[in-house]
Protein backbone atom coordinates (compact mmCIF):
# COMPACT_ATOMS: atom_id res chain seq x y z
CA UNK A 1 0.00 0.00 0.00
CA UNK A 2 1.45 3.32 -0.94
CA UNK A 3 2.13 5.17 2.11
CA UNK A 4 1.73 9.37 3.20
CA UNK A 5 4.48 11.33 2.24
CA UNK A 6 6.84 12.49 4.56
CA UNK A 7 5.53 15.95 4.46
CA UNK A 8 1.79 15.07 5.12
CA UNK A 9 2.53 12.93 7.75
CA UNK A 10 3.63 16.01 9.75
CA UNK A 11 0.09 16.95 9.49
CA UNK A 12 -2.53 16.01 12.04
CA UNK A 13 -6.11 15.86 10.93
CA UNK A 14 -7.98 18.65 11.09
CA UNK A 15 -10.06 18.78 14.07
CA UNK A 16 -13.16 20.67 12.38
CA UNK A 17 -13.60 16.91 10.75
CA UNK A 18 -13.42 15.25 14.28
CA UNK A 19 -16.55 17.40 15.40
CA UNK A 20 -18.52 16.97 12.24
CA UNK A 21 -17.97 13.50 12.43
CA UNK A 22 -19.28 13.31 15.87
CA UNK A 23 -21.75 16.32 15.60
CA UNK A 24 -23.27 13.31 12.83
CA UNK A 25 -23.22 11.13 14.97
CA UNK A 26 -25.47 12.47 17.73
CA UNK A 27 -28.16 14.29 15.55
CA UNK A 28 -28.22 10.34 13.84
CA UNK A 29 -28.98 9.52 17.34
CA UNK A 30 -31.70 11.90 17.46
CA UNK A 31 -30.51 14.76 19.38
CA UNK A 32 -30.30 18.69 17.99
CA UNK A 33 -26.58 20.46 17.78
CA UNK A 34 -26.29 23.87 18.29
CA UNK A 35 -23.27 24.33 15.69
CA UNK A 36 -20.47 27.51 16.59
CA UNK A 37 -17.35 25.46 15.60
CA UNK A 38 -17.13 26.62 12.34
CA UNK A 39 -17.00 30.35 11.40
CA UNK A 40 -19.33 30.29 8.07
CA UNK A 41 -20.96 33.11 7.63
CA UNK A 42 -24.97 32.55 7.95
CA UNK A 43 -26.09 35.80 6.55
CA UNK A 44 -26.56 36.28 2.74
CA UNK A 45 -24.93 39.04 0.21
CA UNK A 46 -26.73 41.32 -0.62
CA UNK A 47 -29.57 41.15 -3.30
CA UNK A 48 -27.62 42.81 -6.00
CA UNK A 49 -24.73 40.57 -5.44
CA UNK A 50 -26.54 37.65 -5.86
CA UNK A 51 -28.57 38.58 -8.92
CA UNK A 52 -25.46 39.51 -10.60
CA UNK A 53 -24.83 35.80 -10.17
CA UNK A 54 -27.89 34.84 -11.49
CA UNK A 55 -27.45 36.23 -14.57
CA UNK A 56 -23.61 35.35 -14.81
CA UNK A 57 -24.91 32.29 -14.92
CA UNK A 58 -27.00 32.38 -17.13
CA UNK A 59 -24.38 33.42 -20.29
CA UNK A 60 -23.63 30.61 -22.25
CA UNK A 61 -20.37 32.08 -23.15
CA UNK A 62 -19.02 32.17 -19.26
CA UNK A 63 -18.07 28.39 -18.83
CA UNK A 64 -15.19 28.63 -20.12
CA UNK A 65 -11.51 28.27 -18.47
CA UNK A 66 -11.07 32.22 -16.62
CA UNK A 67 -7.04 31.51 -16.78
CA UNK A 68 -6.77 34.85 -14.23
CA UNK A 69 -8.45 37.38 -12.29
CA UNK A 70 -10.60 39.84 -14.85
CA UNK A 71 -8.44 43.51 -14.95
CA UNK A 72 -12.16 44.75 -13.79
CA UNK A 73 -11.68 42.38 -10.48
CA UNK A 74 -8.05 43.87 -9.54
CA UNK A 75 -9.41 47.75 -10.05
CA UNK A 76 -12.15 47.17 -7.96
CA UNK A 77 -9.92 45.88 -5.01
CA UNK A 78 -7.92 49.03 -5.90
CA UNK A 79 -10.15 51.02 -5.24
CA UNK A 80 -12.11 49.16 -2.43
CA UNK A 81 -8.52 49.48 -0.20
CA UNK A 82 -9.01 53.50 -0.33
CA UNK A 83 -11.27 52.70 2.79
CA UNK A 84 -7.87 51.48 4.62
CA UNK A 85 -5.65 54.43 3.30
CA UNK A 86 -3.59 52.43 0.91
CA UNK A 87 -3.24 53.28 -2.74
CA UNK A 88 -2.73 50.10 -4.97
CA UNK A 89 -1.32 49.58 -8.82
CA UNK A 90 -4.15 47.08 -10.15
CA UNK A 91 -1.81 45.57 -12.43
CA UNK A 92 1.13 44.80 -10.08
CA UNK A 93 -0.02 44.75 -6.34
CA UNK A 94 -3.22 42.95 -6.22
CA UNK A 95 -3.76 38.87 -7.25
CA UNK A 96 -6.61 37.35 -7.59
CA UNK A 97 -7.49 34.06 -5.46
CA UNK A 98 -9.71 30.90 -4.74
CA UNK A 99 -10.29 32.12 -1.07
CA UNK A 100 -7.58 33.43 1.12
CA UNK A 101 -7.50 30.24 2.57
CA UNK A 102 -5.93 29.22 -0.95
CA UNK A 103 -3.28 31.87 -0.92
CA UNK A 104 -2.14 31.18 2.17
CA UNK A 105 -1.84 27.55 1.62
CA UNK A 106 0.73 28.11 -1.40
CA UNK A 107 2.24 31.45 -0.18
CA UNK A 108 5.26 29.47 1.67
CA UNK A 109 5.81 27.04 -1.38
CA UNK A 110 6.92 30.39 -2.96
CA UNK A 111 8.94 31.72 -0.65
CA UNK A 112 10.49 29.34 1.57
CA UNK A 113 13.11 26.56 1.22
CA UNK A 114 13.20 24.02 3.45
CA UNK A 115 15.25 24.46 6.59
CA UNK A 116 13.79 27.98 6.84
CA UNK A 117 12.34 29.22 9.63
CA UNK A 118 8.86 30.85 9.89
CA UNK A 119 7.55 33.02 12.72
CA UNK A 120 3.65 32.04 13.25
CA UNK A 121 1.31 33.96 15.71
CA UNK A 122 0.43 31.05 18.60
CA UNK A 123 -2.48 31.30 19.25
CA UNK A 124 -3.09 31.14 15.21
CA UNK A 125 -5.37 30.00 12.51
CA UNK A 126 -4.15 25.88 11.50
CA UNK A 127 -3.54 26.98 7.65
CA UNK A 128 -0.34 28.87 8.68
CA UNK A 129 1.86 26.33 10.28
CA UNK A 130 0.35 23.74 7.99
CA UNK A 131 1.34 25.58 4.80
CA UNK A 132 4.83 26.21 6.35
CA UNK A 133 5.55 22.75 7.28
CA UNK A 134 3.96 21.68 4.03
CA UNK A 135 6.66 23.25 2.35
CA UNK A 136 9.39 22.01 4.00
CA UNK A 137 9.78 25.15 6.87
CA UNK A 138 10.31 25.43 10.49
CA UNK A 139 7.53 26.91 12.15
CA UNK A 140 8.32 29.08 15.59
CA UNK A 141 5.74 30.16 17.67
CA UNK A 142 5.43 34.14 17.96
CA UNK A 143 3.74 34.35 21.57
CA UNK A 144 0.87 36.54 21.71
CA UNK A 145 0.19 38.58 24.61
CA UNK A 146 -2.88 37.45 26.17
CA UNK A 147 -3.59 40.95 27.61
CA UNK A 148 -2.87 43.28 23.99
CA UNK A 149 -3.68 40.24 22.18
CA UNK A 150 -0.43 41.54 19.91
CA UNK A 151 3.08 39.98 19.26
CA UNK A 152 5.37 39.72 22.04
CA UNK A 153 8.81 40.04 19.95
CA UNK A 154 10.46 40.63 23.06
CA UNK A 155 9.84 36.56 24.04
CA UNK A 156 11.42 35.32 20.79
CA UNK A 157 15.80 34.91 20.74
CA UNK A 158 17.72 36.84 18.65
CA UNK A 159 19.30 34.44 17.05
CA UNK A 160 15.49 33.22 15.67
CA UNK A 161 14.89 36.95 14.52
CA UNK A 162 18.06 36.68 13.01
CA UNK A 163 17.37 33.41 11.21
CA UNK A 164 13.76 33.99 10.24
CA UNK A 165 12.44 34.55 6.72
CA UNK A 166 8.49 34.99 7.24
CA UNK A 167 6.19 36.26 9.34
CA UNK A 168 2.82 35.27 9.23
CA UNK A 169 0.00 37.95 11.31
CA UNK A 170 -3.75 38.14 11.72
CA UNK A 171 -5.47 40.84 12.55
CA UNK A 172 -8.13 41.52 13.20
CA UNK A 173 -7.07 37.51 14.78
CA UNK A 174 -8.81 34.45 14.71
CA UNK A 175 -9.17 32.54 16.77
CA UNK A 176 -8.26 35.49 19.24
CA UNK A 177 -10.64 38.32 17.96
CA UNK A 178 -7.36 41.05 18.47
CA UNK A 179 -7.30 43.95 16.59
CA UNK A 180 -3.89 45.65 15.73
CA UNK A 181 -2.98 49.38 16.29
CA UNK A 182 -1.08 51.63 13.97
CA UNK A 183 1.97 51.42 17.24
CA UNK A 184 1.74 47.73 16.86
CA UNK A 185 1.92 47.35 13.43
CA UNK A 186 4.73 50.00 13.34
CA UNK A 187 6.31 47.81 15.94
CA UNK A 188 6.27 44.75 13.26
CA UNK A 189 7.88 47.23 10.40
CA UNK A 190 10.26 48.08 12.36
CA UNK A 191 11.55 44.49 13.45
CA UNK A 192 10.68 43.13 10.12
CA UNK A 193 13.45 45.90 8.86
CA UNK A 194 15.76 45.32 11.21
CA UNK A 195 15.93 41.37 10.96
CA UNK A 196 15.33 41.43 6.82
CA UNK A 197 11.83 39.31 7.51
CA UNK A 198 9.04 39.64 5.37
CA UNK A 199 5.89 39.86 6.71
CA UNK A 200 2.21 38.21 5.56
CA UNK A 201 -0.64 39.65 7.02
CA UNK A 202 -4.64 38.08 6.95
CA UNK A 203 -6.61 40.85 6.82
CA UNK A 204 -9.57 38.50 6.28
CA UNK A 205 -11.84 40.10 9.09
CA UNK A 206 -11.49 43.77 8.08
CA UNK A 207 -15.06 44.66 8.20
CA UNK A 208 -15.98 42.95 11.14
CA UNK A 209 -14.86 45.33 13.76
CA UNK A 210 -17.36 47.16 16.64
CA UNK A 211 -17.51 49.26 19.15
CA UNK A 212 -16.35 52.06 16.68
CA UNK A 213 -13.10 50.42 16.39
CA UNK A 214 -11.46 50.82 12.83
CA UNK A 215 -9.20 47.86 11.18
CA UNK A 216 -5.93 48.57 10.18
CA UNK A 217 -4.22 47.67 7.09
CA UNK A 218 -0.64 47.11 7.71
CA UNK A 219 0.33 48.19 3.84
CA UNK A 220 -0.87 51.80 5.60
CA UNK A 221 2.19 51.69 7.63
CA UNK A 222 5.00 53.90 5.68
CA UNK A 223 7.84 51.13 4.44
CA UNK A 224 5.48 48.39 4.75
CA UNK A 225 5.04 47.58 0.68
CA UNK A 226 8.21 46.85 0.66
CA UNK A 227 8.46 44.14 3.44
CA UNK A 228 4.67 42.68 3.52
CA UNK A 229 1.88 41.27 1.67
CA UNK A 230 -1.70 41.08 3.11
CA UNK A 231 -4.53 38.57 2.24
CA UNK A 232 -8.02 39.88 2.48
CA UNK A 233 -11.13 37.85 1.05
CA UNK A 234 -14.75 38.83 0.63
CA UNK A 235 -15.96 35.44 2.30
CA UNK A 236 -16.93 37.19 5.84
CA UNK A 237 -16.77 40.97 4.66
CA UNK A 238 -19.91 40.04 1.62
CA UNK A 239 -20.69 36.76 3.34
CA UNK A 240 -19.49 34.97 0.11
CA UNK A 241 -17.67 32.08 1.81
CA UNK A 242 -18.97 29.42 -0.35
CA UNK A 243 -17.75 31.15 -3.73
CA UNK A 244 -14.16 31.21 -3.07
CA UNK A 245 -12.93 34.21 -3.83
CA UNK A 246 -10.32 36.41 -1.98
CA UNK A 247 -7.20 38.53 -3.35
CA UNK A 248 -3.35 39.59 -2.19
CA UNK A 249 -2.25 42.74 -2.44
CA UNK A 250 1.00 44.44 -1.69
CA UNK A 251 4.45 43.87 -2.42
CA UNK A 252 4.76 43.29 -6.11
CA UNK A 253 7.67 41.19 -6.45
CA UNK A 254 5.90 38.83 -3.88
CA UNK A 255 2.67 38.85 -6.31
CA UNK A 256 4.34 37.90 -8.95
CA UNK A 257 6.22 34.81 -7.45
CA UNK A 258 2.75 33.79 -6.10
CA UNK A 259 0.98 34.48 -9.71
CA UNK A 260 4.17 32.14 -11.35
CA UNK A 261 2.73 29.09 -8.97
CA UNK A 262 -0.53 29.43 -9.85
CA UNK A 263 -0.07 29.39 -13.24
CA UNK A 264 0.61 26.01 -12.65
CA UNK A 265 -1.91 24.73 -10.61
CA UNK A 266 -5.49 26.44 -11.32
CA UNK A 267 -7.38 28.19 -14.30
CA UNK A 268 -8.84 30.69 -12.74
CA UNK A 269 -12.60 31.22 -10.82
CA UNK A 270 -15.56 31.00 -12.62
CA UNK A 271 -16.58 34.30 -14.93
CA UNK A 272 -19.76 34.73 -13.21
CA UNK A 273 -18.13 34.86 -9.42
CA UNK A 274 -15.65 37.28 -10.79
CA UNK A 275 -18.35 39.09 -12.17
CA UNK A 276 -20.77 39.03 -8.50
CA UNK A 277 -16.98 39.76 -6.22
CA UNK A 278 -16.92 43.06 -8.45
CA UNK A 279 -20.47 43.84 -8.09
CA UNK A 280 -19.78 43.54 -4.24
CA UNK A 281 -16.55 45.81 -4.12
CA UNK A 282 -17.70 48.40 -6.22
CA UNK A 283 -21.57 48.70 -4.93
CA UNK A 284 -22.30 49.30 -1.29
CA UNK A 285 -23.26 46.90 1.15
CA UNK A 286 -24.61 47.56 4.52
CA UNK A 287 -21.39 47.06 6.67
CA UNK A 288 -23.09 49.16 9.98
CA UNK A 289 -26.35 47.04 9.70
CA UNK A 290 -23.91 43.63 9.55
CA UNK A 291 -21.71 44.69 12.46
CA UNK A 292 -25.46 45.68 14.32
CA UNK A 293 -25.71 42.21 13.86
CA UNK A 294 -23.11 40.57 14.94
CA UNK A 295 -22.45 43.20 18.03
CA UNK A 296 -25.66 41.97 18.87
CA UNK A 297 -25.07 38.40 18.90
CA UNK A 298 -21.71 38.83 21.13
CA UNK A 299 -23.81 40.37 23.58
CA UNK A 300 -26.33 37.96 23.61
CA UNK A 301 -23.94 35.17 24.25
CA UNK A 302 -21.19 36.54 26.80
CA UNK A 303 -24.16 37.79 28.50
CA UNK A 304 -25.79 34.87 28.72
CA UNK A 305 -22.56 32.77 29.52
CA UNK A 306 -21.56 35.25 32.43
CA UNK A 307 -25.26 34.89 33.83
CA UNK A 308 -23.98 31.21 34.24
CA UNK A 309 -21.09 32.11 36.00
CA UNK A 310 -18.98 31.54 32.55
CA UNK A 311 -17.13 35.05 31.96
CA UNK A 312 -15.96 35.90 28.96
CA UNK A 313 -14.18 38.94 27.79
CA UNK A 314 -16.41 40.28 24.78
CA UNK A 315 -14.71 40.35 21.25
CA UNK A 316 -13.68 43.73 19.83
CA UNK A 317 -13.65 41.83 16.41
CA UNK A 318 -14.40 39.14 13.65
CA UNK A 319 -17.14 36.41 14.65
CA UNK A 320 -15.76 34.82 17.39
CA UNK A 321 -15.86 34.59 21.51
CA UNK A 322 -12.14 33.35 22.28
CA UNK A 323 -12.99 32.37 26.58
CA UNK A 324 -10.61 30.66 28.87
CA UNK A 325 -12.06 27.30 29.93
CA UNK A 326 -13.91 27.12 33.25
CA UNK A 327 -11.82 25.76 36.04
CA UNK A 328 -8.52 25.72 32.92
CA UNK A 329 -10.68 22.58 31.72
CA UNK A 330 -8.63 20.93 29.28
CA UNK A 331 -9.64 22.45 25.88
CA UNK A 332 -10.37 19.19 23.92
CA UNK A 333 -12.02 17.54 26.50
CA UNK A 334 -14.16 20.54 27.75
CA UNK A 335 -15.01 20.67 23.84
CA UNK A 336 -15.98 17.32 23.43
CA UNK A 337 -18.11 17.53 27.00
CA UNK A 338 -20.14 20.05 25.55
CA UNK A 339 -21.35 18.60 21.80
CA UNK A 340 -22.09 15.41 23.67
CA UNK A 341 -23.26 16.45 26.72
CA UNK A 342 -24.70 19.92 26.43
CA UNK A 343 -25.18 19.85 22.20
CA UNK A 344 -23.24 22.51 21.73
CA UNK A 345 -20.23 22.45 19.30
CA UNK A 346 -17.12 24.84 19.88
CA UNK A 347 -13.80 24.09 18.52
CA UNK A 348 -11.15 23.46 21.10
CA UNK A 349 -8.58 26.36 21.53
CA UNK A 350 -5.11 23.36 21.43
CA UNK A 351 -6.13 23.54 17.58
CA UNK A 352 -4.97 26.69 17.52
CA UNK A 353 -1.48 25.68 18.98
CA UNK A 354 -0.30 25.45 22.45
CA UNK A 355 -0.56 28.85 24.05
CA UNK A 356 -4.77 27.75 22.63
CA UNK A 357 -5.03 25.31 25.50
CA UNK A 358 -6.91 26.43 28.27
CA UNK A 359 -9.19 27.92 26.01
CA UNK A 360 -12.52 27.52 23.56
CA UNK A 361 -13.80 29.48 19.85
CA UNK A 362 -17.64 29.96 19.48
CA UNK A 363 -18.06 31.27 16.43
CA UNK A 364 -21.31 33.98 16.37
CA UNK A 365 -23.53 32.30 13.02
CA UNK A 366 -26.69 31.88 14.44
CA UNK A 367 -28.97 34.58 15.37
CA UNK A 368 -29.19 36.39 19.38
CA UNK A 369 -32.33 33.51 20.34
CA UNK A 370 -29.71 30.18 19.38
CA UNK A 371 -26.62 31.97 21.29
CA UNK A 372 -29.04 32.73 24.29
CA UNK A 373 -30.22 28.59 24.22
CA UNK A 374 -26.55 27.54 23.50
CA UNK A 375 -25.25 29.77 26.73
CA UNK A 376 -28.50 28.00 28.83
CA UNK A 377 -27.45 24.52 27.40
CA UNK A 378 -23.63 25.40 28.26
CA UNK A 379 -24.97 26.87 31.98
CA UNK A 380 -26.42 23.93 32.66
CA UNK A 381 -23.94 21.63 31.67
CA UNK A 382 -21.59 24.13 34.11
CA UNK A 383 -23.45 23.76 36.71
CA UNK A 384 -23.98 20.19 36.72
CA UNK A 385 -20.46 19.07 36.09
CA UNK A 386 -17.74 22.14 36.21
CA UNK A 387 -18.92 25.07 38.70
CA UNK A 388 -21.71 23.31 40.72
Amino acid sequence: MIEQSIRLQQLEDGVFQELALEKRRIVASGRDVIDLSVGSPDLPPSPHVMEALAQGVTDPNAYGYAITGLAEFNEAVAQFYKRYHVNLDPGTEVLQLMGSQDGLSHLALSLINPGETVLLPDPGYPIYEASVRLAGGIPYPLPINEDTLHPNFSLIPDDVLQSARLMILNYPSNPTAGVATRSMFEEVVRVAQTYDIFVIHDFAYSEMVYDGLEAVSLLSIPGAKDIAVEFNSLSKTFNMAGCRVGYLVGNKAVIGHLRKLKSHIDYGIFLPIQHAAITALTTDHDFAGQRQIYTARRDALCDALTSYGWEVRKPAATMFVWAKTPNNRPSHAFAMELLREAGVAVTPGAAFGPRGEGHVRMALVTDAANLRAAAERIGQHLAAKVLG
